[in-house]
């Protein structure tokens, strides 16, 4: 399994960030090929002090070949081009192959 996961620092207006990302986002994100599951929140807490992020996301693809040609397609581009629409504070995006744990 391969991971995406999206970091978002605190944007200029959390509650049209969240209203936008429920309303428009998701749902584009949820057209991508290839996805097998996703998930969020809002409630981003750190282990000490203030979390430097506002929401995350992170999404399941079979391995790192179906995440890049879902990011390549038409609707991974759409996806790609809405994010300025609501994050303001930027994105950070990072993608890894899952290992499995044992014992």
């Amino acid at each position: 399994m391969h991971k995406l996961v999206v970091l978002y620092p605190k944007p200029a207006d959390p509650d049209h960030f969240r209203e936008y990302y429920v309303t428009n986002h998701l749902p584009l994100v949820t057209r991508m090929p290839g996805l097998l599951a996703w998930r969020y929140s809002f409630d981003v807490a750190a282990a000490q002090g203030q979390t430097p992020y506002f929401a995350v996301f992170e999404a399941e693809f079979a391995d790192a070949a179906a995440l890049k040609a879902a990011r390549a397609s038409s609707q991974g581009q759409q996806v790609a081009a809405d994010v300025p629409n609501y994050a303001t504070g930027g994105a950070v995006v990072i993608d890894y192959p899952v290992q499995d744990g044992t014992g």
